[in-house]
C-alpha cells in the first residue's frame, strides 16, 4: 500500500455548505437507545460521542432523533423539541464535537415501525399483517411533517449541532413514503414516483430553508429496501437525481429495512462493503457529495472504495462500536483492523441488541477486549427498554 493511498483516508474534505471535515470517515447513525427514557442525553451518550471525536473521527452522526414523541422507534431514543433539556443536549453538543468533529442529528420519524408500547404507528397508507400495524396519516397530518422536521434542524442548530442527517432509509416513514409497498395513497402523497418522492422534497426544502447556509444538511437514503414490489434500485437513483439543486450537502448511501422478518443490510455476512456499485452509479446522477455507509470492515475496504471515486467519505457504525479510535487506529498503522465478534444462530434483533449494549459500554468506559455474552445482552437490552417504556409514557403520554 503506497503513501498517497494511505493518505486518500485523512485528506480533508470540504461541504458544499462550507463545512470542512478533517478527514474522510463519519461515525454512522445508529440506534444508540442512550436516552434517559425521557427524550433527553445520558452522562454515557455524552461520553460515547466523546470518545469518537477524541478517536479521530471527522463527524459523528447520533441516529433517531425524535421531533414528534409519538412516533419512536425505541424508548431511548432522544426528543428535541421547545420542552426538551437543552442544556443537556447542549452538552451534548460540545462534547461530541472536541477535537475538530462536526456533530449532527439524525432527524426521525418511525412512522408504521414506530415502537407501540411508546407511540402510535401511522405511516402512509394503513397496514394489517403479522408484526406489523398501523393506520394512514391524514393529508393535514402530512403537510404538517416539513415544518416539524424543520423545527427540530433549527433547534439543533441554536444548540450548537453543526448539522442534521434527515432519515429517509431503513423502512421509516420517509422511506415509507418512497416506497410502493408501503404506499398506496391516491393522492399528492403517492401513485408515480413523482408523488411518492414529494414528501422527502418538502422536508429536505423547509429543513434547508430553516438553517443558516453554513449548516450541514445530510440525507440518509436506501439504495434499496431489499422487499419484493419494495424500493428498488432505479427508483433510488431516480431520487438522487431530484435532489440536485435543493441545497443538500451529503447523500449517505444504505440500504434494507427493519421490516418484520426482513434482514437488516449490516446483518449480513459478506466480506466487503455493500453499495459501492450503487454509488457509483449515483455518481452519473448528481455531483452532490456521497458516503456509503456499510460493511467497512478493514481499512483496505475503506481505501478502495475510496479510490474508485464513486464515494467522497466512508460511514462506519458498527466497527467503531469494536474500536472507538479506529480512525487513529489506522492512521498509525494499516493492518490494525476490528476483530468482529461472530454469533451462532442469533436470534432475530440480536445481532442489534449486542451491539446497543457494547456502546453502553463504551459510554461507560467499561468496554473489555472479551465479548460480551449474547444472551446476557439481549437480556439487558430488553429489561432495560421495559424500563424505559415506563418512563417514555409517564413523561409523554
Amino acid at each position: 500500500m503506497d503513501s498517497k493511498d494511505q493518505n486518500v483516508l485523512f485528506q480533508p474534505f470540504q461541504l458544499p455548505c462550507g463545512t470542512i471535515l478533517k478527514n474522510r470517515m463519519v461515525k454512522s447513525a445508529m440506534s444508540d437507545s442512550l436516552g434517559d427514557g425521557r427524550g433527553n442525553p445520558t452522562h454515557a451518550q455524552l461520553r460515547l460521542y466523546e470518545r469518537w471525536a477524541t478517536g479521530g473521527v471527522a463527524a459523528s452522526i447520533v441516529g433517531e432523533v425524535q421531533g414528534n414523541s409519538d412516533f419512536a422507534e425505541k424508548p431511548g431514543n432522544l426528543v428535541l423539541r421547545s420542552d426538551s433539556d437543552h442544556s443537556l443536549f447542549e452538552s451534548l453538543a460540545q462534547r461530541g464535537s472536541s477535537n475538530d468533529t462536526q456533530l449532527w442529528l439524525q432527524l426521525g420519524h418511525a412512522g408504521a415501525m414506530a415502537h407501540p408500547p411508546v407511540s402510535t404507528p401511522k405511516g402512509p397508507s394503513a397496514i394489517d399483517i403479522p408484526g406489523l400495524s398501523c393506520a394512514a396519516l391524514t393529508l393535514n397530518e402530512i403537510r404538517n411533517l416539513p415544518d416539524e422536521f424543520a423545527r427540530t434542524a433549527s433547534l439543533a442548530q441554536d444548540l450548537g449541532f453543526g448539522g442534521v442527517q434527515i432519515h429517509a432509509a431503513h423502512g421509516f416513514l420517509l422511506s415509507q413514503f418512497l416506497s410502493p409497498l408501503f404506499n398506496k395513497r391516491n393522492d399528492d402523497y403517492g401513485g408515480c414516483a413523482g408523488s411518492r418522492m414529494r414528501l422527502l422534497l418538502e422536508v429536505v426544502q423547509a429543513v434547508r430553508g430553516a438553517v443558516d447556509s453554513r449548516f450541514a444538511v445530510t440525507l440518509k437514503l436506501n439504495s434499496t429496501d431489499q422487499l419484493e414490489g419494495g424500493f428498488e434500485e432505479q427508483a433510488a437513483l431516480d431520487v438522487i437525481s431530484a435532489l440536485n439543486g435543493t441545497g443538500i450537502d451529503l447523500i449517505d448511501i444504505s440500504g434494507g429495512t427493519y421490516f418484520p422478518g426482513a434482514k437488516s443490510a449490516s446483518d449480513r455476512t459478506s466480506s466487503g462493503p455493500y453499495f459501492i456499485d450503487f454509488a457509483l452509479n449515483a455518481r452519473k446522477r448528481t455531483s452532490i457529495p456521497l458516503m456509503a455507509t456499510g460493511g467497512f470492515k478493514t481499512k483496505r475496504h475503506a481505501l478502495d472504495a475510496m479510490l474508485d471515486g464513486g464515494i467522497d467519505l466512508v460511514g462506519i457504525a458498527r466497527g467503531l462500536a469494536i474500536d472507538p479510535e479506529l480512525p487513529d487506529s489506522w492512521r498509525a498503522e494499516s493492518t490494525n483492523n476490528p476483530v468482529f465478534p461472530r454469533f451462532s444462530s442469533p436470534p432475530e434483533g440480536g445481532i442489534t441488541a449486542w451491539y446497543t449494549m457494547r456502546l453502553t459500554q463504551i459510554g461507560e468506559d467499561r468496554e473489555t477486549a472479551e465479548a460480551p455474552d449474547l444472551d446476557a445482552a439481549i437480556r439487558e437490552y430488553d429489561e432495560r427498554d421495559e424500563r424505559r417504556v415506563t418512563q417514555w409514557n409517564d413523561r409523554f403520554r
